[in-house]
């Protein structure tokens, strides 16, 4: 994975693409660079980056190959990842915490959905609802068993499924993402195909 980033989620300057910390059309608080600012250890944001798992290994029993597929991991904060921790994407209305760049962790506020969720920045819903998609596609014979909180018998519920539905529509496929499924498919030989398709 961590050479696959390289490849995969590099900025146009080099830099970490890193979903939890950029600013689209601004400055971001703080920038990484691949292979020096690789975690290791941090006590705050900005220390280092790691690989977000956006549908968490908790949720899969950490198997193959679903813990490695690079469609649904990124370089990230490691401290904007430890406090995403495995909740759910969701809207937070009322936010607990805030990353620097307006993440947020809190309790849901989308109709139907309860409990503690975490809100990625308007910019990456899409991207996070079309690599949900695919991980329901590509192992829809093996997610039926999965304990994620937002399934049941291995599809979406009703309230996740109207949120990653509004998030595909609200952020449509990018340059980037289009660039990263891509890299992706030359490194690992298989695509998202709600990115080609959405």
């Amino acid at each position: 994975l961590w050479a696959a980033f390289a490849r995969a989620d590099s900025k146009p300057d080099g830099s970490v693409w890193d979903i939890y910390s950029d600013v689209p059309g601004g400055t971001p608080p703080y920038t990484y660079q691949f292979v020096v600012n690789q975690c290791g250890t941090y006590n705050g944001e900005g220390d280092c980056f790691n690989r977000e798992h956006t549908f968490p290994v908790s949720w899969f029993g950490d198997q193959p190959p679903m813990n490695t597929d690079l469609n649904h991991i990124y370089p990230a904060d490691a401290w904007v990842n430890q406090q995403r921790a495995n909740w759910p994407y969701a809207a937070v209305a009322s936010p607990a915490w805030t990353s620097a760049n307006g993440g947020k962790r809190g309790p849901c506020s989308w109709p139907g959905c309860t409990g503690t969720v975490f809100e990625p920045i308007d910019a990456y819903k899409g991207d996070l609802a079309r690599g949900h998609f695919y991980m329901l596609t590509r192992y829809m014979n093996e997610s039926a068993t999965w304990p994620a909180p937002i399934l049941a018998s291995g599809g979406l519920l009703a309230w996740a499924k109207s949120l990653m539905l509004a998030w595909n529509e609200q952020d449509p496929v990018s340059d980037k993402e289009r660039a990263r499924n891509d890299s992706v498919y030359v490194i690992q030989g298989n695509r998202n195909p709600y990115i080609d398709n959405p």
